[in-house]
Protein backbone atom coordinates (compact mmCIF):
# COMPACT_ATOMS: atom_id res chain seq x y z
CA UNK A 1 0.00 0.00 0.00
CA UNK A 2 2.84 2.41 0.89
CA UNK A 3 4.59 1.76 -2.44
CA UNK A 4 1.34 2.42 -4.32
CA UNK A 5 0.83 5.74 -2.51
CA UNK A 6 4.41 6.83 -3.33
CA UNK A 7 3.90 5.96 -7.00
CA UNK A 8 0.65 7.95 -7.15
CA UNK A 9 2.35 10.91 -5.49
CA UNK A 10 5.16 10.88 -8.08
CA UNK A 11 2.65 10.75 -10.93
CA UNK A 12 0.77 13.72 -9.47
CA UNK A 13 4.02 15.70 -9.22
CA UNK A 14 4.82 15.02 -12.87
CA UNK A 15 1.31 16.03 -13.87
CA UNK A 16 1.58 19.34 -12.01
CA UNK A 17 4.91 20.08 -13.70
CA UNK A 18 3.44 19.54 -17.16
CA UNK A 19 0.46 21.78 -16.40
CA UNK A 20 2.73 24.55 -15.13
CA UNK A 21 4.71 24.73 -18.36
CA UNK A 22 4.69 28.25 -19.84
CA UNK A 23 5.87 29.87 -23.07
CA UNK A 24 8.86 31.47 -21.34
CA UNK A 25 9.99 28.58 -19.17
CA UNK A 26 10.26 24.88 -19.91
CA UNK A 27 9.60 23.56 -16.42
CA UNK A 28 10.59 20.04 -17.45
CA UNK A 29 14.19 21.29 -17.52
CA UNK A 30 13.90 22.08 -13.80
CA UNK A 31 11.62 19.21 -12.82
CA UNK A 32 13.97 17.71 -10.25
CA UNK A 33 14.11 20.92 -8.23
CA UNK A 34 10.47 21.88 -8.77
CA UNK A 35 9.26 18.65 -7.11
CA UNK A 36 11.05 19.56 -3.89
CA UNK A 37 8.29 20.05 -1.31
CA UNK A 38 9.58 23.45 -0.13
CA UNK A 39 10.49 24.72 -3.62
CA UNK A 40 7.83 24.17 -6.25
CA UNK A 41 6.73 26.21 -9.24
CA UNK A 42 6.55 29.46 -7.27
CA UNK A 43 10.26 29.31 -6.42
CA UNK A 44 11.14 28.45 -10.02
CA UNK A 45 9.17 31.44 -11.27
CA UNK A 46 11.09 33.68 -8.86
CA UNK A 47 14.38 32.44 -10.29
CA UNK A 48 13.18 32.98 -13.85
CA UNK A 49 12.22 36.56 -13.00
CA UNK A 50 15.55 37.32 -11.27
CA UNK A 51 18.90 38.69 -12.41
CA UNK A 52 22.32 37.99 -10.91
CA UNK A 53 25.63 39.73 -11.58
CA UNK A 54 28.70 37.53 -11.09
CA UNK A 55 31.93 39.51 -10.71
CA UNK A 56 34.88 37.27 -11.53
CA UNK A 57 34.90 34.21 -13.81
CA UNK A 58 37.65 32.30 -12.05
CA UNK A 59 37.82 29.48 -9.54
CA UNK A 60 34.68 30.62 -7.69
CA UNK A 61 32.87 32.24 -10.59
CA UNK A 62 32.98 29.20 -12.88
CA UNK A 63 31.10 26.77 -10.59
CA UNK A 64 28.76 29.52 -9.39
CA UNK A 65 27.89 30.54 -12.96
CA UNK A 66 27.30 26.97 -14.11
CA UNK A 67 24.99 26.24 -11.19
CA UNK A 68 23.06 29.51 -11.39
CA UNK A 69 22.43 29.10 -15.11
CA UNK A 70 21.43 25.45 -14.62
CA UNK A 71 18.98 26.43 -11.88
CA UNK A 72 17.05 28.74 -14.23
CA UNK A 73 18.05 32.28 -13.29
CA UNK A 74 16.44 34.59 -15.84
CA UNK A 75 19.43 36.85 -16.47
CA UNK A 76 23.12 36.47 -15.62
CA UNK A 77 25.75 39.18 -15.95
CA UNK A 78 29.48 38.35 -15.97
CA UNK A 79 32.24 40.86 -15.25
CA UNK A 80 35.83 39.82 -15.97
CA UNK A 81 38.69 41.33 -17.99
CA UNK A 82 41.06 38.36 -17.91
CA UNK A 83 42.03 35.82 -20.56
CA UNK A 84 42.00 32.01 -20.34
CA UNK A 85 45.39 30.54 -19.38
CA UNK A 86 46.44 26.92 -19.13
CA UNK A 87 46.79 27.07 -15.33
CA UNK A 88 43.10 28.07 -15.12
CA UNK A 89 41.86 24.81 -16.62
CA UNK A 90 42.27 22.53 -13.60
CA UNK A 91 39.57 24.42 -11.64
CA UNK A 92 37.74 26.73 -14.07
CA UNK A 93 35.51 24.22 -15.81
CA UNK A 94 33.89 26.64 -18.26
CA UNK A 95 37.11 26.63 -20.29
CA UNK A 96 39.02 24.12 -22.44
CA UNK A 97 42.49 24.11 -24.00
CA UNK A 98 41.10 25.48 -27.25
CA UNK A 99 40.02 28.59 -25.32
CA UNK A 100 43.52 29.57 -24.13
CA UNK A 101 44.19 33.21 -24.98
CA UNK A 102 40.51 34.13 -25.39
CA UNK A 103 38.62 36.52 -23.09
CA UNK A 104 37.00 34.57 -20.27
CA UNK A 105 33.63 36.29 -20.60
CA UNK A 106 33.36 35.42 -24.30
CA UNK A 107 34.06 31.74 -23.65
CA UNK A 108 31.81 31.64 -20.58
CA UNK A 109 28.91 33.18 -22.48
CA UNK A 110 29.19 30.59 -25.26
CA UNK A 111 29.37 27.67 -22.84
CA UNK A 112 26.53 28.86 -20.60
CA UNK A 113 24.20 29.55 -23.52
CA UNK A 114 24.72 25.96 -24.70
CA UNK A 115 23.98 24.78 -21.17
CA UNK A 116 20.70 26.67 -20.86
CA UNK A 117 19.51 28.90 -23.72
CA UNK A 118 16.61 30.11 -21.56
CA UNK A 119 18.96 32.23 -19.43
CA UNK A 120 19.92 35.63 -20.84
CA UNK A 121 23.68 36.22 -20.59
CA UNK A 122 25.17 39.71 -20.50
CA UNK A 123 28.95 40.09 -20.48
CA UNK A 124 31.27 42.92 -19.45
CA UNK A 125 34.80 42.36 -20.75
CA UNK A 126 36.26 45.03 -18.49
CA UNK A 127 37.63 45.60 -15.02
CA UNK A 128 35.09 46.71 -12.44
CA UNK A 129 36.01 50.23 -11.32
CA UNK A 130 34.55 53.03 -9.25
CA UNK A 131 33.60 54.73 -12.53
CA UNK A 132 31.75 51.87 -14.28
CA UNK A 133 30.64 49.81 -11.26
CA UNK A 134 27.45 51.68 -10.39
CA UNK A 135 26.15 51.56 -13.97
CA UNK A 136 26.71 47.80 -14.17
CA UNK A 137 25.51 46.76 -10.72
CA UNK A 138 22.31 48.80 -10.60
CA UNK A 139 20.65 46.64 -13.28
CA UNK A 140 20.79 43.39 -11.26
CA UNK A 141 18.83 42.02 -8.32
CA UNK A 142 21.72 40.22 -6.59
CA UNK A 143 25.50 40.41 -6.94
CA UNK A 144 27.94 37.52 -6.37
CA UNK A 145 31.46 38.48 -5.34
CA UNK A 146 33.78 35.92 -6.96
CA UNK A 147 36.81 38.21 -7.00
CA UNK A 148 40.32 37.43 -5.79
CA UNK A 149 41.63 40.84 -4.67
CA UNK A 150 40.76 43.25 -1.89
CA UNK A 151 40.58 46.37 -4.05
CA UNK A 152 37.66 45.04 -6.09
CA UNK A 153 36.12 43.35 -3.06
CA UNK A 154 35.81 46.59 -1.06
CA UNK A 155 34.67 48.52 -4.14
CA UNK A 156 32.01 45.93 -4.89
CA UNK A 157 30.84 45.89 -1.28
CA UNK A 158 30.54 49.68 -1.13
CA UNK A 159 28.72 49.96 -4.46
CA UNK A 160 26.19 47.30 -3.40
CA UNK A 161 25.73 49.01 -0.03
CA UNK A 162 25.03 52.37 -1.67
CA UNK A 163 22.66 50.81 -4.23
CA UNK A 164 21.03 48.57 -1.58
CA UNK A 165 21.83 45.46 -3.60
CA UNK A 166 22.22 42.09 -1.83
CA UNK A 167 25.80 40.84 -2.12
CA UNK A 168 26.72 37.16 -1.77
CA UNK A 169 30.38 37.01 -0.83
CA UNK A 170 32.80 34.10 -1.06
CA UNK A 171 36.57 33.76 -0.85
CA UNK A 172 39.12 30.96 -0.64
CA UNK A 173 42.59 30.59 0.82
CA UNK A 174 44.29 27.22 0.41
CA UNK A 175 41.92 24.73 2.10
CA UNK A 176 39.58 27.22 3.78
CA UNK A 177 36.69 29.14 2.30
CA UNK A 178 34.29 31.81 3.50
CA UNK A 179 30.70 32.62 2.49
CA UNK A 180 28.34 35.35 3.71
CA UNK A 181 25.38 37.43 2.54
CA UNK A 182 25.52 41.22 2.88
CA UNK A 183 23.17 44.20 2.51
CA UNK A 184 19.99 42.33 3.45
CA UNK A 185 17.91 43.63 6.34
CA UNK A 186 17.28 41.23 9.19
CA UNK A 187 16.56 41.86 12.85
CA UNK A 188 16.44 45.61 12.15
CA UNK A 189 19.99 45.87 10.86
CA UNK A 190 21.93 45.65 7.60
CA UNK A 191 25.51 44.39 7.63
CA UNK A 192 28.21 44.27 4.98
CA UNK A 193 31.83 43.25 4.35
CA UNK A 194 33.22 46.25 6.26
CA UNK A 195 31.45 45.09 9.43
CA UNK A 196 33.51 41.91 9.29
CA UNK A 197 36.72 43.38 7.93
CA UNK A 198 36.90 47.16 8.56
CA UNK A 199 40.38 47.43 7.04
CA UNK A 200 42.16 45.23 4.50
CA UNK A 201 45.30 43.27 5.35
CA UNK A 202 48.63 44.21 3.91
CA UNK A 203 48.83 42.72 0.42
CA UNK A 204 52.05 40.90 1.36
CA UNK A 205 50.16 38.97 4.04
CA UNK A 206 47.54 37.37 1.78
CA UNK A 207 48.79 35.64 -1.40
CA UNK A 208 46.40 34.82 -4.24
CA UNK A 209 45.80 31.39 -5.75
CA UNK A 210 48.82 31.74 -8.05
CA UNK A 211 51.03 31.90 -4.97
CA UNK A 212 49.11 30.02 -2.26
CA UNK A 213 47.72 27.20 -4.43
CA UNK A 214 44.21 25.80 -4.66
CA UNK A 215 42.56 22.46 -5.36
CA UNK A 216 39.73 22.33 -7.90
CA UNK A 217 37.58 20.50 -5.36
CA UNK A 218 37.96 23.36 -2.89
CA UNK A 219 37.04 26.21 -5.24
CA UNK A 220 34.13 24.13 -6.55
CA UNK A 221 32.76 23.46 -3.05
CA UNK A 222 32.90 27.11 -1.99
CA UNK A 223 31.53 28.29 -5.34
CA UNK A 224 28.67 25.83 -4.88
CA UNK A 225 27.94 27.18 -1.40
CA UNK A 226 27.91 30.68 -2.86
CA UNK A 227 25.48 29.77 -5.66
CA UNK A 228 23.28 28.01 -3.12
CA UNK A 229 23.03 31.20 -1.04
CA UNK A 230 22.05 33.15 -4.16
CA UNK A 231 19.25 30.69 -4.91
CA UNK A 232 18.05 30.70 -1.29
CA UNK A 233 18.07 34.49 -1.25
CA UNK A 234 16.09 34.81 -4.49
CA UNK A 235 13.50 32.19 -3.53
CA UNK A 236 13.26 33.11 0.15
CA UNK A 237 13.96 29.54 1.23
CA UNK A 238 16.20 28.18 3.95
CA UNK A 239 18.33 29.85 6.59
CA UNK A 240 20.32 32.46 4.67
CA UNK A 241 23.78 33.55 5.85
CA UNK A 242 22.68 37.07 6.81
CA UNK A 243 24.78 38.53 9.66
CA UNK A 244 26.66 35.20 9.53
CA UNK A 245 30.03 34.11 8.17
CA UNK A 246 30.42 30.47 7.18
CA UNK A 247 33.94 29.07 7.18
CA UNK A 248 34.55 25.64 5.69
CA UNK A 249 37.77 23.63 5.53
CA UNK A 250 37.81 21.02 2.79
CA UNK A 251 40.88 19.30 4.22
CA UNK A 252 39.31 18.27 7.53
CA UNK A 253 35.63 19.14 6.87
CA UNK A 254 35.50 21.48 9.83
CA UNK A 255 32.89 24.19 9.45
CA UNK A 256 31.86 27.07 11.67
CA UNK A 257 29.27 29.82 11.45
CA UNK A 258 30.13 33.12 13.13
CA UNK A 259 27.42 35.64 13.96
CA UNK A 260 28.37 39.31 13.61
CA UNK A 261 26.68 42.68 14.04
CA UNK A 262 26.90 46.02 12.31
CA UNK A 263 29.73 48.38 13.14
CA UNK A 264 28.57 51.99 13.31
CA UNK A 265 32.17 53.25 13.11
CA UNK A 266 33.03 51.46 9.87
CA UNK A 267 34.58 53.66 7.22
CA UNK A 268 33.75 53.79 3.54
CA UNK A 269 31.84 55.94 1.04
CA UNK A 270 28.12 56.53 1.55
CA UNK A 271 27.22 58.13 -1.77
CA UNK A 272 27.99 57.46 -5.43
CA UNK A 273 30.13 60.60 -5.60
CA UNK A 274 32.12 59.55 -2.53
CA UNK A 275 32.63 56.08 -4.01
CA UNK A 276 33.93 57.44 -7.30
CA UNK A 277 36.41 59.65 -5.42
CA UNK A 278 37.50 56.95 -2.95
CA UNK A 279 41.08 55.74 -3.45
CA UNK A 280 40.69 51.96 -3.18
CA UNK A 281 44.29 51.26 -4.18
CA UNK A 282 45.62 53.42 -1.37
CA UNK A 283 43.07 52.02 1.10
CA UNK A 284 44.23 48.49 0.21
CA UNK A 285 47.91 49.48 0.51
CA UNK A 286 48.55 49.47 -3.23
CA UNK A 287 50.62 52.48 -4.12
CA UNK A 288 51.09 53.45 -7.76
CA UNK A 289 54.16 55.64 -7.43
CA UNK A 290 56.37 52.65 -8.28
CA UNK A 291 54.19 51.34 -11.10
CA UNK A 292 54.75 51.57 -14.83
CA UNK A 293 51.24 51.83 -16.21
CA UNK A 294 51.67 51.70 -19.98
CA UNK A 295 53.62 49.79 -22.61
CA UNK A 296 55.14 53.05 -23.79
CA UNK A 297 56.31 53.79 -20.28
CA UNK A 298 57.78 50.30 -20.02
CA UNK A 299 59.65 50.70 -23.30
CA UNK A 300 61.08 54.05 -22.18
CA UNK A 301 62.17 52.52 -18.86
CA UNK A 302 63.85 49.55 -20.56
CA UNK A 303 65.60 51.80 -23.13
CA UNK A 304 67.78 53.18 -20.35
CA UNK A 305 71.25 51.77 -19.92
CA UNK A 306 71.65 48.83 -17.54
CA UNK A 307 67.90 48.12 -17.54
CA UNK A 308 66.16 44.76 -17.31
CA UNK A 309 62.66 43.27 -17.16
CA UNK A 310 62.28 40.32 -14.81
CA UNK A 311 59.38 37.87 -15.10
CA UNK A 312 58.64 36.45 -11.63
CA UNK A 313 55.93 33.99 -12.75
CA UNK A 314 56.35 30.24 -12.64
CA UNK A 315 57.90 28.57 -15.74
CA UNK A 316 54.59 27.04 -16.90
CA UNK A 317 52.62 30.30 -16.93
CA UNK A 318 51.73 31.76 -20.31
CA UNK A 319 52.30 33.83 -22.34
CA UNK A 320 56.08 33.91 -22.20
CA UNK A 321 58.01 37.13 -22.90
CA UNK A 322 60.51 35.74 -25.39
CA UNK A 323 60.56 38.84 -27.62
CA UNK A 324 61.69 41.08 -24.75
CA UNK A 325 64.43 38.74 -23.54
CA UNK A 326 63.24 39.15 -19.97
CA UNK A 327 64.99 37.33 -17.18
CA UNK A 328 62.80 34.56 -15.78
CA UNK A 329 63.18 34.27 -12.00
CA UNK A 330 60.16 32.93 -10.08
CA UNK A 331 59.30 35.00 -7.02
CA UNK A 332 59.95 32.08 -4.65
CA UNK A 333 63.60 31.89 -5.73
CA UNK A 334 64.25 35.60 -6.27
CA UNK A 335 66.20 35.95 -3.05
CA UNK A 336 68.68 33.34 -4.29
CA UNK A 337 69.51 35.37 -7.43
CA UNK A 338 70.50 38.70 -5.91
CA UNK A 339 73.99 38.45 -7.38
CA UNK A 340 72.60 38.34 -10.93
CA UNK A 341 70.78 41.66 -10.36
CA UNK A 342 73.84 43.67 -9.36
CA UNK A 343 74.82 44.70 -12.94
CA UNK A 344 71.47 46.48 -13.48
CA UNK A 345 70.58 49.99 -12.34
CA UNK A 346 66.97 49.91 -13.54
CA UNK A 347 64.83 46.85 -12.82
CA UNK A 348 61.17 46.27 -13.62
CA UNK A 349 59.24 43.22 -12.46
CA UNK A 350 56.24 41.65 -14.15
CA UNK A 351 53.91 38.75 -13.28
CA UNK A 352 50.33 37.82 -14.21
CA UNK A 353 48.33 40.44 -12.31
CA UNK A 354 50.72 42.75 -10.45
CA UNK A 355 50.67 41.09 -7.03
CA UNK A 356 53.87 39.06 -7.26
CA UNK A 357 55.69 41.77 -9.23
CA UNK A 358 54.93 44.27 -6.45
CA UNK A 359 56.25 41.84 -3.82
CA UNK A 360 59.40 41.32 -5.90
CA UNK A 361 59.86 45.07 -6.20
CA UNK A 362 59.59 45.56 -2.44
CA UNK A 363 61.97 42.68 -1.76
CA UNK A 364 64.67 43.96 -4.10
CA UNK A 365 64.27 47.54 -2.90
CA UNK A 366 65.31 46.39 0.56
CA UNK A 367 68.48 44.83 -0.86
CA UNK A 368 69.30 47.53 -3.43
CA UNK A 369 67.85 50.86 -2.22
CA UNK A 370 70.10 52.77 -4.61
CA UNK A 371 68.60 51.13 -7.73
CA UNK A 372 65.55 52.28 -9.68
CA UNK A 373 63.01 49.50 -9.05
CA UNK A 374 59.56 49.41 -10.68
CA UNK A 375 56.85 46.88 -11.52
CA UNK A 376 54.35 46.51 -14.36
CA UNK A 377 50.96 45.69 -12.73
CA UNK A 378 49.06 45.13 -16.00
CA UNK A 379 50.78 41.78 -16.32
CA UNK A 380 52.54 39.78 -18.99
CA UNK A 381 49.45 39.27 -21.16
CA UNK A 382 49.18 43.01 -21.81
CA UNK A 383 52.75 43.08 -23.10
CA UNK A 384 52.32 40.39 -25.76
CA UNK A 385 48.91 41.46 -27.07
Amino acid sequence: MIRLLIRIQKLLCCHRIQEANTEDMNVNRYSRQVILPDFGISAQEKLAASSVLVVGAGGLGCPALQLLVSSGIGKIGIVDFDFVEIQNLHRQFLFDEKDIGLPKVIVAERYLKSKNPETEIEIFNEKLTAQNGIGIIQNYDVVADCTDNFTTRYLLNDACFILKKPLVYASIFRYEGQVAVFNVEKENQITNYRDLFPVPPNQNEVPNCNEAGVLPTHSSVIGTFQANEVIKLLTGSGDILIHKLLTFNTKNYQSMVFNFNGNEKKSGPNTIEELQNFNYEEFCHIYKSNEITSLTGLEIFLDQEKSILIDVREPDEQPRLESLQALEIPLASLGQHLESLKPYDNICFVCASGIRSRKAMELIKNHFPEKEIRHFPSGAKSIVQ
